[in-house]
């Protein structure tokens, strides 16, 4: 976070208090079937969950005076002939979310004229937060690793072909399955890990990215996709990414490589 808490936007900030408190009370009151529920289908013709049903309108209420547009995960494009747009996730991990496990985030970020300005995550279960602005002095700092050998990293697990992620696995010192992308971009940009990706499902939504492209380009590092797709705003739920982020654009570069 900034040394000036006033750096970060009040829209950011407004959105992230009311899915930590909204959260706090669904997984409170609610078990793993109530909260996984499927209550509605989402704008990309997914199913909803009651949790990111309750938690998306709660901060939609709360952000509704600042007049933005906003792209969120269930929702979908709210065009409000803005030029300045919030990207959200509102729970990022709901299966993690549902059923206790402690890693879950919310995480959004803002797009002024299509260009991303600020990137937000919160951890849910610790209430930690990750914040970065364009041209704003950030602490993050990735571990500016630019090989994938001996590398920690993350990866979405494989759900058809194996290949990718074992051809990762076989380069990197250790590997994880967390199941919150955008936590693992925020650990990426704080220098906790080398790198969080996709090996190849196309799994990504931008709303998974947004936050990471702010967060770890101000730290040194890179987001990129796997089949060279650019990650930049865009007002399509449905469209799909391998995302890769890594601490540097050679590590990133190297994974690419290798799984191509």
């Amino acid at each position: 976070m900034p040394s000036d808490p006033t750096a970060v936007h009040p829209a950011l900030c407004a959105a992230a208090e009311a899915a930590s408190q909204t959260w706090r009370k669904a997984t409170a009151c609610l078990g793993r079937e109530q909260l996984l529920a499927a209550v509605a289908t989402g704008a990309d013709g997914t199913p909803t969950s009651r949790l990111d049903k309750v938690v998306e309108d709660a901060i939609f209420a709360a952000i509704d005076s600042f007049g933005f547009n906003i792209l969120s995960e269930e929702a979908g494009w709210i065009d409000r002939g803005s030029t300045t747009t919030l990207v959200i996730d509102p729970v990022d991990g709901t299966g993690n979310a549902a059923s206790g496990i402690p890693f879950c985030a919310f995480t959004g970020a803002i797009a002024v004229d299509g260009r991303f300005t600020e990137g937000l995550t919160r951890w849910l279960n610790t209430g930690k937060q990750w914040w970065a602005g364009t041209g704003v002095a950030t602490d993050l700092a990735t571990t500016g690793r630019q090989s994938l050998d001996g590398a920690i990293v993350t990866m979405i697990r494989p759900k058809r072909d194996a290949a990718g992620f074992l051809a990762i696995a076989e380069r990197a010192n250790r590997v994880r399955v967390l199941g919150s992308s955008s936590i693992e971009a925020a650990l990426v940009a704080e220098g906790s890990l080398d790198a969080a990706l996709d090996p190849g499902s196309r799994t990504h939504r931008i709303v998974d990215l947004a936050a990471a492209v702010v967060l770890v380009e101000a730290a040194g590092g890179a987001v990129v996709d796997l089949h060279g797709k650019p990650v930049q705003f865009t007002t399509a739920i449905d469209g799909r990414w391998s995302g890769i982020v890594a601490a540097t654009p050679e590590l990133a570069a190297d994974i690419v490589t290798e799984l191509s």
